[in-house]
């Protein structure tokens, strides 16, 4: 998973909006109608709707590319990293918001959790619904919630943890998210959703702390990332995958699991 970044995107540049701190972006694929990149945890996506100095991978993208057409054709959470999409015309925009729509897209995952399912492959079909008392959350909602569906496989299995495969059928709010709390598997590092960040004083025996130094986590974000992504090329019609590599945390995060806490 760990491979030499050499196509980037640069993105720092004379702004008015703060975004010194993301100074280059991968690019997985460009062709005439498609850019694909590998988006950092960590950063939104598009524009937040309350605080516009926020910076966001799409006001950064169109200020490093001034003149381009580009919108994205679908989101990925803050923290979450991996394949993102750009289109490059409208045409290419309505083609590709259509695949989504009607799920002729395919979206795999890797997911660090808590706990290891008792099932693999493990198929979640729980609707889910907005939170109604904490704002920007979702949960499991029988009565009120949208179908969603997550097929879950087990890549690897640690002591107390799993590190799975997750492919999603349909893309609710904090679908993988609330899917796998609701199986009692919590993302690591998602204490919304009641996953604690992953320290290496909880899996190695002979850890010794630094005095008067707080144990920094491996991994203390939602261990999310959207690893693969097929979809059809609107010019050519060919069937394309795109597949980011894994960012330094879940590759740190998953070589100290492995060396231990293996079964």
């Amino acid at each position: 998973m760990n491979r030499p970044r050499v196509n980037t995107i640069r993105l720092s540049r004379d702004l008015s909006r703060p975004g010194r701190g993301w100074p280059s972006v991968e690019i997985l694929h460009e062709d005439e109608a498609i850019l694909a990149l590998n988006k950092p945890a960590g950063l939104l996506a598009v524009p937040d709707r309350f605080d516009k100095a926020k910076p966001d991978l799409m006001s950064l993208l169109q200020a490093a590319r001034p003149g381009e057409w580009l919108a994205n054709v679908h989101r990925l959470d803050f923290n979450t990293s991996g394949v993102f999409v750009v289109a490059k015309d409208q045409e290419a925009f309505r083609d590709l918001v259509r695949q989504f729509r009607e799920r002729e897209t395919r979206k795999m995952y890797a997911a660090l959790v808590r706990g290891t399912p008792d099932i693999s492959p493990l198929t979640i079909d729980l609707p889910i619904g907005r939170h109604p008392k904490v704002p920007g959350l979702a949960r499991i909602d029988h009565s009120r919630g949208s179908e969603a569906r997550s097929i879950i496989n087990v890549r690897e299995r640690f002591r107390g943890y799993a590190l799975l495969e997750v492919v999603i059928e349909t893309g609710r709010m904090h679908q993988i998210r609330v899917h796998v709390q609701a199986i009692g598997c919590p993302l690591v590092g998602d204490p919304d959703y009641g996953g604690r960040p992953l320290l290496l004083s909880q899996i190695k025996s002979d850890y010794k702390a630094k005095d008067e130094e707080p144990e920094r986590p491996l991994l203390d974000r939602p261990a999310l990332h959207a690893e693969k992504l097929t979809l059809t090329r609107p010019v050519s019609g060919e069937k394309l995958t795109l597949e980011a590599p894994w960012p330094k945390d879940l590759i740190v995060a998953v070589k100290q699991l492995r060396r231990f806490a293996a079964v």
